[in-house]
């Protein structure tokens, strides 16, 4: 375990107790996604081959006995071939229509690291403007974005309901601005 997880999981024990485990035990399913950002604030996205074809963070199911860092490391290599730099937790989330606990880490690409859609599973990926995101797009994936643009301290896990697909990406993120 490196030392950044060690952290994670201190600050994890401490914050919700019991609930850690459940999280990390093999009860529930765990998932891990990366927020990348480049210099001009753009943010990466992969376009998923199945289902309605959204746009997504790139990220998976954690494996037996890997780390929520290892989770990412493998899915951004699988998916992307994309190497990164893990510089934070930026939030936990909880599907409970899915019993599903989803883990999401601002990164940022290791130099000379290119990107290509390497996974059957992937169509295409690359970086999106903020106030120009491709569609379709959920909330969730909108909300993981805010949530490590803004940088706020991740504090306690927030539960999310079914995704919802939506139309003017840009109008939704204002929109969650304005409301605090």
């Amino acid at each position: 375990m490196t030392e950044a997880w060690m952290r994670v999981r201190r600050m994890l024990l401490g914050a919700f107790g019991g609930l850690y485990h459940d999280l990390i035990g093999s009860r529930s399913p765990l998932g891990a996604a990366a927020v990348i950002l480049d210099a001009d604030d753009r943010v990466f996205l992969v376009q998923h081959s199945y289902g309605r074809r959204n746009w997504e963070l790139p990220g998976g199911g954690r494996k037996a006995n890997e780390s929520m860092e290892q989770t990412v490391h493998r899915e951004l290599r699988e998916e992307t071939g994309v190497e990164v730099v893990i510089e934070r937790l930026s939030g936990v989330y909880y599907q409970p229509h899915i019993d599903h606990h989803h883990f999401v880490f601002l990164c940022h690409v290791t130099p000379g690291s290119q990107a290509s859609a390497n996974s059957p599973e992937i169509l295409t990926c690359g970086y999106w403007p903020i106030t120009a995101l491709p569609r379709p797009i959920s909330d969730f994936t909108l909300l993981r974005i805010d949530d490590a643009r803004v940088g706020r301290p991740f504090t306690s896990i927030a539960v999310v309901g079914r995704r919802q697909w939506i139309d003017d990406p840009a109008a939704w993120l204002r929109e969650r601005r304005d409301r605090g």
